[in-house]
C-alpha cells in the first residue's frame, strides 16, 4: 500500500452530519455571493481554466434551467436561430442525447457529424475545419481521441469549442456530477469524494475541480494506472490553495474511508479493448460493493458516468437507493444546456443562487 497525503486543511470537514438529502428540484439557498462572471465567447476544454466562481455560476445556470424548464414547464428559446456542430470521433449515448435534445429544447439546431462525415486532420486540416465551422455554426462540441485536436480547433476557431471528451479530460461529465451532488446533499463544500478505479480523463477533471468547490478528494488507483503526473501536481497546488484534502493511494478501502461519495468508471475505455484481460486482472479488488461502503460515511452515495460493467460495481450498490447514477445521467442534459447558454448568451439565472 502506497499513500501520499498531498494537502490537508487544519479542520477538514464542515458539519457533514447536518447535510440533508433534498429533492432534485430544490436548492439549499445560502448568503453566498459570486464575483462578476461573464463566460460568453469562451471555449471549454478543461475545468483547469475556470475559477471557483465560474464553475459555481455554471452549476447555478444549469440548476436554474432545470427548474424553469422541467418543473415550471417554461419554454425558453434562448438559443433560437443558433446551431451547434457536434463532432464525434467516439460514440456516446449521454453526450449525444443530452447535447442534441438540450440544444433543440432551447430553440437551436444541432448538427451531428461522425468520423464518416468529417475527418479531422485527414481529408481536411483541423485549421481549415475550425474556420469552416466558425462560418457555418455558432458553437462546436467535439468528442475526440486526442486532446491536441481540441487545442488545434480552439487556435483557429472564432466560435466557442466545447470538449465533449478527450483522452485527457471529460469536463462536461464533472459538471453533471457536481450538480447531482449539490442537489442531493444541499451543498458541496466539505464533502469527501473517493475515486476508486483508473487514473483516467474523468478523474483528471475531478482533480481540476474538487478543491475549487471545497470538496476533498481521495483517489485509489492500481499501481501503473496513476493519474497524469502534471495533473497530480496541479491538483496538489489547488488543494493547498483552497485548503482541502487530496490523497493518493493504491488501497480502495483507505480511499473509501470517511467518504460521502464513492465514484468509479469503466476499467476499459474505448480503444483499450486489447488490454481488457490484463486490466481486469490488475483491477482485482477495486469493485465497489456494500463492503467498500461500510467504511464510508453513513450518508454515502455512488456515482458512475456510465456505461457500467459489473466488475466495476456490483448490482447491490448500482441499483440501491444510494446510487445516483440515473439522476447523474439526466443532469448531463441540464449541465450541457447551462454551459451552452453561458458560452453563447448573457443569460442570468432567475432562481436564487444555491448554497455551494
Amino acid at each position: 500500500m502506497t499513500t501520499k497525503i498531498l494537502a490537508m486543511k487544519n479542520s477538514v470537514f464542515y458539519g457533514l452530519n447536518t447535510l440533508q438529502s433534498i429533492h432534485a428540484r430544490n436548492f439549499s439557498i445560502g448568503a453566498q455571493a459570486l464575483g462578476p462572471v461573464n463566460l460568453k465567447g469562451r471555449s471549454f476544454l478543461t475545468l483547469k481554466d475556470f475559477s471557483s466562481d465560474e464553475i459555481k455560476h455554471l452549476l447555478w445556470v444549469s440548476g436554474d434551467l432545470k427548474h424553469r424548464i422541467k418543473h415550471e414547464k417554461q419554454y425558453l428559446p434562448l438559443l433560437q436561430g443558433k446551431s451547434i456542430a457536434m463532432i464525434f470521433e467516439k460514440r456516446s449515448t449521454r453526450t449525444r442525447m443530452s447535447t442534441e435534445t438540450g440544444f433543440s429544447l432551447l430553440g437551436g439546431h444541432p448538427c451531428f457529424l461522425t468520423s464518416q462525415d468529417i475527418h479531422l486532420g485527414v481529408n481536411e486540416s483541423s485549421t481549415d475545419t475550425a474556420r469552416v465551422l466558425s462560418g457555418l455554426s455558432d458553437i462546436v462540441l467535439a468528442r475526440v481521441n486526442s486532446h491536441t485536436t481540441l487545442e488545434e480547433l480552439v487556435k483557429d476557431a472564432s466560435i466557442p469549442i466545447i470538449n465533449g471528451l478527450s483522452d485527457l479530460y471529460h469536463p462536461i461529465q464533472i459538471l453533471a456530477d457536481f450538480l447531482t451532488l449539490q442537489e442531493h446533499y444541499g451543498s458541496l463544500s466539505g464533502l469527501t469524494i473517493s475515486w476508486i478505479g483508473d487514473g483516467n480523463n474523468v478523474l483528471h477533471s475531478f482533480m481540476m475541480t474538487a478543491a475549487k468547490l471545497g470538496v476533498h478528494l481521495r483517489v485509489a488507483t492500481p499501481k501503473g494506472y496513476d493519474p497524469d503526473s502534471s495533473i497530480i501536481q496541479e491538483a496538489q497546488r489547488l488543494s493547498k490553495q483552497h485548503g482541502t484534502q487530496f490523497l493518493l493511494t493504491s488501497d480502495p478501502v483507505e480511499a473509501a474511508r470517511g467518504s460521502n461519495v464513492l465514484v468509479t468508471d469503466t476499467w476499459v475505455s474505448m480503444g483499450q479493448e486489447e488490454e481488457k484481460k490484463r486490466r481486469i486482472k490488475d483491477f482485482l479488488g477495486y469493485q465497489i460493493t456494500m463492503q467498500t461502503g461500510s467504511v464510508a460515511k453513513p450518508d454515502w452515495t455512488f456515482l458512475h458516468c456510465l456505461p457500467r460493467k459489473q466488475e466495476e460495481v456490483d448490482d447491490q450498490v448500482f441499483y440501491s437507493p444510494r446510487s445516483l447514477v440515473f439522476p447523474e445521467a439526466e443532469n448531463r442534459k441540464w449541465t450541457i444546456m447551462g454551459l451552452m447558454v453561458s458560452l453563447l448568451t448573457d443569460y442570468s439565472p432567475q432562481i436564487p443562487m444555491p448554497r455551494f
